[in-house]
């Protein structure tokens, strides 16, 4: 067991059967369905019977998983599903059905295995109401937060029809992960994996822009929202986010905020930048304090190594891995 404890924020679990829901409700070639290939392999099949993705029992059996934390001293993950089931395209009571289905699975693992595993759950966010009666839920079923996308539908983070939802993660003290999906361009990248290389990465960097030019961290201060993989491309474009604020206020600055810059101690990114050099960047920039270990496990693009760069960094220090590997999930998810 390694010395330091670690919390990976950022880790995907999906139920092992999922409801024919194409069957259920009459549409939707986009809902996803498992073809089980045996006990350890399964393919992601579209209704439609489009391929999207071969998984392993890795992305669905906590006992599998426990076995791999073990393996790189993992003490926690923080469970949260998969983007394609996120479902916003939906009729919005469809997606809340799909939602209590997945949170309910998601809890009970939580619930069977308290120490090892905390849930995310789902909303149905296209919804707002259906969406903030889903978040009740979800605390009563003791789950610490949600995972929402960079954008929902045609709407960006900042759109005042979620500020309901805000307030009440807030007075819930509720903690949110946005991760990409819905990748913008898409139709314009369709070789080389680039909506995950490209597309990815912006959608985080729109998701962060717009809360913090929307001024949502101005108006929800209690809100606790982590953003995946570093936070996209945003880091590494912050001086030309700040200068853009500076040249044209008339254009950035519509709802009277401060520099992006002194917005970097109001939310969270997780660690997962593959590149030491480009780590170091973002420690520079956000601190220990609001960088938390995640993997994007159990995926191929994630580091399925649990942040053992980091453990192994020569120039870090004790305090400071102590806080990217688990304080600061600890605060960023409200649990003891």
């Amino acid at each position: 067991m390694n010395s330091i404890p670690k919390i990976d924020v950022h880790a995907h679990i999906l139920p092992a059967q999922m409801p024919n829901l194409k069957t259920k409700y009459g549409y939707g070639d986009d809902f996803i369905y498992l073809d089980h290939k045996g006990p350890d392999k399964a393919d992601m099949m579209k209704a439609n019977g489009q391929f999207f993705r071969t998984i392993d029992s890795l992305c669905w059996d906590p006992e599998a998983i426990l076995a791999h934390m073990d393996k790189h001293g993992v003490q926690m993950m923080a469970l949260s599903i998969v983007p394609v089931l996120f479902y916003y395209w939906a009729k919005p009571e469809h997606t809340l059905e799909w939602a209590q289905y997945y949170n309910n699975h998601v809890a009970d693992i939580q619930k069977k295995y308290p120490k090892r595993f905390v849930g995310l759950g789902t909303l149905p966010m296209q919804d707002i109401d259906l969406a903030c009666q889903e978040l009740k839920r979800c605390k009563e079923l003791n789950l610490p937060g949600i995972e929402i996308a960079s954008h929902i539908l045609d709407k960006n983070l900042d759109d005042e029809s979620f500020y309901p939802l805000y307030q009440l993660a807030s007075d819930l003290d509720m903690c949110i992960f946005v991760h990409p999906w819905d990748m913008m361009g898409q139709e314009k990248m369709p070789k080389y994996f680039l909506p995950w290389l490209i597309g990815m990465p912006a959608e985080t960097s729109l998701a962060i822009c717009s809360m913090i030019f929307g001024g949502i961290f101005d108006k929800f201060p209690k809100l606790r929202v982590l953003f995946a993989h570093g936070g996209g491309c945003f880091p590494q474009t912050l001086g030309r986010i700040s200068h853009a604020y500076h040249a044209r206020p008339d254009l950035c600055n519509i709802h009277q905020v401060h520099d992006p810059k002194t917005y970097l101690d109001k939310f969270y990114i997780d660690s997962l930048v593959h590149d030491e050099a480009t780590f170091d960047f973002i420690l520079q920039q956000f601190g220990a304090d609001r960088i938390a270990m995640g993997s994007d496990f159990p995926f191929p693009l994630g580091d399925l190594e649990h942040g053992k760069f980091i453990e192994e960094h020569a120039n870090m220090s004790l305090e400071d891995k102590q806080k990217v590997l688990y304080l600061t999930a600890k605060k960023w998810l409200g649990i003891e």
